[in-house]
């Protein structure tokens, strides 16, 4: 496995083609997933081993992508920590008691691996499974989940979250803190398990200033991707509308930082910096083009990372719900041909 396209690249090493994959790939985009998920809340089937098994296999049977990232969500560590939350259709997460003060802070106990036991036994029955294919675990990190806690669910404009993070520094600082613990013990789990890569997404980091960021989240995300450096596993930073933090993204400490759609991707590595691999960064709402039309684009992505050591095609966010699931595979199989006959 360490010698897979997707792990090669991811440390910047030849690889035989550009591996692919994409975020969102195991979900409702596939009619197979509909149905496997039929009547099944979204955190009781992440919960359940057999189905997130059968869901985070379901895109590698279909589309041949060079890696398996592991069906879950970004909240299932804190209701594994007892925090009072749903996912409710059409909405998202949404908390019950919101937390905006130290007594709300006390609710968010260390998480602890018995804590996600369900974890630990679908990874063990997802490797056997994926053989040579790497599986990526993931974890959100500590501001978007921030976000969430303190909003109470998801937010355009993240009111709440600011105003504690401008009016409120130490509570803020001590919020983050604990959520990275938190995050930092799932990610070892996933790892511990046999998860050969991870991804943190930061999907509402791209709301805030860079100066911001830097002062009042980078410290939180630095601990997370310190926690886990020991492993030795490839580390993929990933936020939404991050173009402007991409460069301190890379100071967090991953190997591999990902870039949304609104740079190309030859300037986002240049934000980036040169020791890290990039991963990205298709718009997926060109996948409703037509054929001649997503290879264009995909071509341009392909031509904008030329000459760029470690270079992963993903997405710029995740697959669109009413994406065709036959244009995902087309484009797995474009990406690999074009890119194909390199020597390892």
């Amino acid at each position: 496995m360490t010698d897979s396209a997707f792990l090669r690249a991811c440390r910047r090493e030849p690889v035989p083609h550009t591996p692919v994959w994409f975020m969102r790939q195991a979900g409702r985009s596939l009619p197979e997933y509909r149905k496997v998920r039929e009547g099944i809340a979204m955190l009781d089937s992440c919960m359940r081993p057999d189905l997130v098994t059968e869901i985070t296999l379901q895109p590698v049977r279909r589309h041949g992508v060079d890696a398996a990232i592991y069906f879950s969500d970004i909240v299932v560590p804190l209701k594994a920590i007892g925090v009072d939350l749903d996912i409710k259709p059409g909405v998202g997460p949404v908390v019950e008691k919101p937390v905006r003060s130290y007594e709300d802070l006390a609710r968010l106990r260390p998480l602890e691996p018995g804590d996600v036991h369900y974890v630990t036994e679908a990874i063990g029955m997802l490797t056997r499974e994926l053989g040579a294919t790497p599986l990526i675990g993931f974890a959100g990190a500590p501001f978007t989940l921030a976000s969430y806690l303190v909003e109470g669910g998801p937010s355009r404009n993240h009111e709440h979250t600011k105003a504690m993070m401008y009016g409120e520094p130490k509570l803020w600082a001590a919020l983050l803190d604990r959520l990275a613990d938190i995050t930092s013990a799932f990610l070892r789990v996933q790892i511990e398990a046999g998860a050969s890569a991870v991804q943190l997404f930061d999907s509402w980091a791209g709301a805030l200033a860079p100066a911001d960021y830097r002062r009042s989240v980078l410290p939180a995300s630095v601990k997370v991707f310190d926690a886990v450096a020991s492993y030795g596993v490839p580390r993929i930073h990933f936020g939404v509308g991050t173009g402007e933090l991409l460069g301190l993204m890379a100071e967090a400490g991953a190997d591999v930082v990902g870039a949304d759609w609104r740079v190309p991707l030859d300037e986002a590595a240049r934000r980036i910096g040169p020791d890290k691999a990039v991963q990205g960064n298709l718009d997926p709402a060109v996948l409703f083009a037509p054929r001649d039309a997503v290879r264009e684009q995909a071509r341009k992505v392909l031509d904008a990372a030329e000459g760029l050591p470690g270079h992963i095609f993903n997405l710029g966010h995740g697959v669109l719900p009413d994406t065709d699931p036959d244009a995902l595979t087309r484009l797995v199989e474009y990406v690999h041909q074009e890119t194909g006959g390199r020597q390892p």
